[in-house]
């Protein structure tokens, strides 16, 4: 085996030669080769999102992607369950499933109805501007029918504002980006709190909306129907 100059580094090597290097998702892997910023950005996404979640019991995530993320969340919460529209996505988080790091994982079509099972928080990344403006409302109420009564639900998306700017790519399925305003008015419909944050790049703050690329909506506690 091979050994680094400085001792501290060997376990490394060894870590490598026990299990090998870890494969990317297919997702991070195409941000990787065409963009690799963008996968400093969606990892510091899934930082903010991990941190204020800390602590729950059962979290559910919408839209999963390739999942490669997910353990981020695992180093805050005990158990997730993570749900994408897309089989291919799905067969490839399985595929390279760790057990050291498990999750569970699901096909299904949020708009078509809930998950089976109760969650004390959820999450949504770069999903509801992918929503058609007619079904974002149920979109929305079935997540929160998946949410215990004081649960907490994050919903990140890109500003319509960014939208400008963005390339072409990126862009592709983006039917529903919301300004900051819009997006709290839609939460303000089924929680009780919603609190906004922006996003530049890597950087979460609570700077002036227009200008963010990002935004996020922190809402708790069920709003009654």
């Amino acid at each position: 085996m091979s050994r680094t100059i400085e001792k501290q580094y060997d376990s490394h090597i060894e870590l490598k030669q026990q299990q090998g290097l870890t494969k990317l998702g297919v997702e991070k892997n195409a941000n990787w080769h065409k963009d690799p910023r963008r996968l400093s950005f969606v990892l510091s996404r899934y930082k903010f999102v991990a941190k204020m979640l800390s602590g729950k019991k059962h979290v559910l995530e919408i839209g999963c992607g390739d999942a490669f993320p997910v353990r981020m969340l695992l180093q805050e919460v005990d158990k997730i369950h993570a749900i994408d529209i897309d089989p291919v996505f799905i067969k490839d988080a399985e595929e390279r499933m760790d057990p050291k790091w498990h999750f569970t994982l699901e096909v299904h079509d949020m708009v078509s109805g809930p998950v089976r099972g109760l969650f004390d928080a959820a999450y949504t990344l770069d999903v509801l501007e992918h929503i058609s403006k007619e079904d974002e409302k149920k979109f929305i109420s079935n997540i929160t029918e998946n949410l215990v009564p004081e649960g907490v639900l994050i919903v990140g998306m890109p500003s319509l504002e960014s939208q400008s700017y963005a390339a072409p790519l990126s862009k592709i399925g983006h039917i529903n980006c919301k300004t900051g305003s819009e997006l709290k008015e839609l939460m303000q419909c089924f929680f009780e709190n919603v609190f906004m944050f922006s996003m530049n790049d890597e950087v979460v703050h609570t700077g002036y909306q227009p200008m963010a690329q990002y935004l996020f909506a922190l809402c708790a506690g069920k709003a009654k129907q």
